[in-house]
């Protein structure tokens, strides 16, 4: 059942519609991403359920209740920012206790309230220090507590992490993620990081000039996009140019070799089409249960660590490989002629 349900939204700035047909229920204590390049209408989306913008048209519902016209004060909804804003003359557990002092919350409750959400972020040993004394990190655990303390319905996260460096992000937005399950709070969460959002999401929305273009579990998105600009936005992709051999029984030519894709293929015979392929769907060598086997030469050889990714030149393509590193065989080196394994099942038709 949707808790927060969003009809026809729409946002126009002048002439720019900047938000187009917005749909989307979000269950009661879903995690859910907006997932996007700049200018693509996340963020205004999220300010719209915020009640910091007013929508052209549509409507905005929260736990049965109509928002769309009420304040933003008035939504009892949680919003964390990119930037901190933290008031800085005031200290750690008076920056939390600030929405309740607003909302007239006896002292006594404001004090039980504030050493609580500082225990649940791991900081209640600097309830005493100013925002100038905390690491980014640290104040950004802060505006959470701050947003969390007073009980809202709904939590909004606009890019909060994009300010923190790599090893500081992938920390925190775990831990945000292990608060709002221990919660069970209404999250959403805007980022233009694919990473980000297929590691702590329950569903992703994937926005694209205004448009959700694809709704769906982080597997979903990856494995199964729905049109090109998802396929291409989200991981990294190799393309093929196909030519179909046998309509019925789907199989094209990639290259020199037959490809076998998936039942259900709409393009007829000699018909020229565009599929694609993730990294990790191409296998180094003859693999049982791939059934169409290709040559490539190899140009590149990154060594991650536990992954080793490899560009090779196969049907006249630049591609790219991901395979796990083995201690006991070492990757190919540039310029060696290798066999590349495939299955049909793996591949992703493109239309659009």
């Amino acid at each position: 059942m949707s808790f927060l349900t969003i009809s026809h939204l729409e946002k126009a700035f002048g002439s720019n519609l900047v938000v187009k047909d917005f749909n989307l229920e979000v269950a009661k204590g879903e995690f859910i991403s907006l997932l996007g390049p700049s200018g693509c209408g996340k963020t205004t989306v999220l300010r719209m359920v915020a009640g910091f913008e007013t929508p052209t048209s549509g409507s905005i519902t929260i736990g049965g209740q109509e928002v769309t016209g009420l304040k933003a004060n008035a939504r009892n909804i949680g919003m964390m920012f990119q930037a901190y804003a933290l008031f800085p003359n005031l200290t750690v557990a008076d920056n939390v206790a600030f929405g309740l002092k607003v909302k007239g919350v006896p002292r006594a409750e404001r004090e039980s309230r504030v050493s609580e959400m500082l225990n649940l972020i791991g900081l209640a040993e600097m309830a005493g220090r100013f925002p100038f004394q905390l690491s980014g990190g640290q104040q950004q655990r802060v505006a959470l507590a701050r947003a969390l303390a007073p009980s809202p319905r709904v939590l909004l996260l606009d890019e909060p992490l994009s300010a923190l460096d790599a090893k500081v992000r992938v920390s925190l937005r775990n831990e945000i993620r292990e608060i709002q399950q221990r919660l069970g709070i209404t999250t959403i969460f805007v980022t233009h990081d694919q990473e980000e959002a297929m590691s702590i999401s329950d569903r992703i929305v994937v926005m694209n000039a205004g448009i959700a273009d694809q709704v769906g579990s982080p597997f979903e998105i990856y494995n199964r996009p729905t049109t090109r600009f998802v396929a291409n936005f989200v991981g990294t992709l190799n393309t093929f140019a196909v030519k179909v051999e046998d309509s019925a029984a789907g199989k094209v030519r990639l290259g020199g070799a037959l490809l076998t894709l998936p039942p259900g293929l709409s393009a007829g015979m000699g018909a020229e089409m565009a599929i694609a392929l993730r990294p990790e769907a191409l296998r180094l060598g003859r693999e049982p249960g791939y059934e169409t086997v290709i040559k490539g030469w190899i140009e590149e050889v990154h060594f991650m660590g536990s992954i080793i990714r490899l560009r090779a030149r196969v049907a006249g393509e630049l591609v790219v490989m991901d395979t796990f590193n083995r201690a006991d065989q070492p990757p190919p080196v540039p310029g060696t002629e290798v066999e590349i394994s495939l299955s049909g099942k793996d591949a992703i038709i493109l239309n659009g």
